[in-house]
Order: structure tokens, then sequence, then C-alpha cells
């Protein structure tokens, strides 16, 4: 856990990420987010007719208004019924359909390869490594990619540390999540953390209305995070937080003296009695995660906390309730 950018709690079980991610969704992953929906709360952009309301008029099924005939108007847009009625030319104008559009960025910063070391129920008693939280990141971000693409909505991907380091503009087309795929499986975490700063450098990229998902532990100045997240809102994105945990960071359950790493700033560690400053790390993450709930509350932006033994299908699953629940 970084409460800081000059701490790291938890120690560095293992910085190696697993360099086999050649399926990031398994047979029941993919059967679980296949039937998902996640439709805009708002109006937002689109780059082909799909399922989502747009801001532009077209000829879906749904009609809004009328308006005035003007020269140049289509004459099968007329409504010949109303010009029996009035004797007057007006236009039928209907709510185009468009398909979302959606950037997921992913932390791949190194404070994203912890992982503890998992409790296991064989007669043994063994313990092997957990998940990373960056493994987790990339299979919530790969699910929803997955599920999104499936239902004809444009999908682009950008990997964060300090700097935007590849960016896949969103696209629709099947063979899009592919690229998509193979982009998250090569991910490597390297590099300290600056989510403020790398959302404002992204800000250019990330043009029209849409959906910006960020998957990060979100250990980085909070303000200035926020900061840069209302940015997105103030552009009429809809934002939404997944925050990743490693279940260690939030019990601290260390008991015996320990050596803590930092795994963002090379040979910085400290050997420490885990009892001696276990209430005020608690204490401190407590405060860490009310300010950035209070700044997303604020700003109106989905935070969606989550654990990595908990199942990420499940995790998407149970917020799309919520969101077509709040809809």
């Amino acid at each position: 856990m970084a409460t800081s950018k000059t701490t790291q709690l938890p120690p560095d079980a293992s910085s190696r990420e697993n360099s086999s991610r050649t399926d990031l969704l398994g047979p029941q992953d993919r059967e679980r987010v296949a039937s998902l929906q996640l439709f805009a709360r708002s109006v937002v952009d689109g780059i082909t007719v799909g399922k989502h309301q747009s801001p532009h008029k077209g000829f879906s099924a749904e009609f809004k208004e009328h308006r005035p005939y003007v020269l140049g108007d289509e004459i099968r847009a007329i409504d010949w019924k109303l010009y029996g009625k009035t004797d007057r030319l007006f236009i039928r104008q209907y709510e185009e359909e468009t398909n979302l559009r959606c950037t997921i960025l992913v932390d791949q910063s190194k404070s994203m390869a912890y992982k503890s070391i998992a409790k296991t129920s064989s007669p043994l008693g063994t313990a092997s490594p957990g998940i990373s939280k960056h493994e987790y990141a990339v299979r919530m971000a790969a699910a929803i990619a997955y599920f999104l693409i499936g239902q004809q909505d444009a999908v682009g991907l950008g990997m964060i540390d300090t700097e935007l380091r590849q960016y896949i503009p969103p696209r629709g087309r099947p063979n899009h999540l592919q690229v998509l795929m193979q982009t998250l499986s090569q991910s490597q975490c390297a590099g300290e953390t600056s989510l403020g700063a790398v959302l404002q450098q992204a800000a250019p990229r990330l043009r029209g209305r849409g959906v910006i998902v960020l998957i990060s532990d979100c250990f980085d100045a909070v303000d200035q995070l926020i900061k840069s997240l209302s940015y997105y809102r103030l552009a009429n994105n809809e934002v939404i937080l997944f925050q990743i945990f490693d279940r260690d960071e939030l019990d601290f359950p260390f008991r015996k003296r320990t050596e803590f790493k930092n795994l963002e700033v090379a040979d910085q560690k400290r050997m420490v009695d885990p009892a001696s400053i276990r209430k005020n790390y608690l204490d401190r993450v407590a405060a860490f995660r009310k300010t950035l709930a209070d700044g997303c509350s604020k700003n109106r932006i989905d935070l969606v906390p989550c654990v990595t033994d908990m199942p990420h299908a499940e995790v998407l699953a149970n917020y799309l309730a919520s969101r077509g629940r709040l809809r």
C-alpha cells in the first residue's frame, strides 16, 4: 500500500508479472460477461449506429420532435399526415442511436505488481502467490472490452504509468478485440505512478464524448487525480474508476518483523515491527479511501473498489447491475 510517493508498505512478494497471459478470459468468464450490457447514463457520441442515445438527429425508431421544412431537407423526411392537417411542411426528427465509445486506461506502474501469498486448502497447508493487482486490472480490462465489442460498441485502450505508453483508438470491429487482448497480455509493470499528469497528457487524444474507464490502485496524489478526472467529466464524459487493492493492503495481516520495500523506488526499504505501525497504517488507508470516495462523489465519478481475491467478472456484473437500477 502506498499512501504517499515515498512509502510502499506491503512487501514485494514478487515483482515479476506472469508473462503467460495467453487467455485473459476463461470459458466461465466469457459466459458471464457475454450477457452484460453497459448503457451510458448521459448522451454520448459514437462512431456507428448502435444502442445508445446520441445528440445527433437521425432515422432510428424513436420519434423526437417536428421542425419546419427548409430548402434542402430530404423529401422522405416530411410528415405528410401533418401536412394534410396543417397545410404546412414539417420534418420528423428522431433520436439517432449510436454505439458507446469507451476508452480503458490501465495502470502498469510498479505498485500494481504487488501480490500477496494466498493460502490454499491443500492437505500440506502450502501457500502460493496470489494474483497481482496488475494481472487483475488486465483481466478486468479484457472483460470490459470483450462484452462491449460483443454489443458492437467501440473500445480503445491506453497503458499508463508516468506517461501514456501505448494508445489504441476506439474501434468496434470484432478483429479489434484481438489487438486489445494482445496489448493487454504483453503489458509489464515498470516505473512510478503519475496518474494526474498522465491523464492530463492523454486528454487531447481522448476526444469525443463517451466513457473513460480507469483501472488502477490510485496510489498517487488524490487531489491531482480527482482534478484530472473532473476534466473528463466537464467534457461530458462518463468516468468509471475501478480501484484495485490486494487484501494485504486493506487488512495489514503482518505479525512478525518484516522488511517493506517501495516497489516504485529502487533500494528504498525498511525493516519494521508491524504491530507498531498497524493502527497508523490502517488510519491512513481509511483517510485515503475516504478522500478519493468524496472526490468521486462530488464530481459524479463512479468508484468501484475491487480486491484481487474477488472474481473480476462478478465485480463487473454487480457494478453493471447497480448502474441498471440507477438508470
